[in-house]
């Protein structure tokens, strides 16, 4: 399994923010960049939990 980026995922969801918000943006292309998004939002907050609880165990 590939390593999470997170600066990489926080940067696509940048992107998809861009592109819903443009008015050419077609309402179907719209439906798959919040699918994207939802997958990408799961792995930040998975990613964030873990460098937390690592954190936390560090400090015990």
């Amino acid at each position: 399994m590939e390593k999470f980026d997170y600066a990489k995922a926080i940067a696509e969801l940048e992107e998809i923010a861009a592109k819903v918000e443009k008015p050419e943006t077609k309402l179907e292309d719209i439906d798959a960049l919040v699918e994207r998004s939802k997958v990408l939002l799961k792995q930040c907050r998975e990613y964030l939990r873990k460098v937390k609880e690592k954190i936390d165990s560090i400090e015990e």
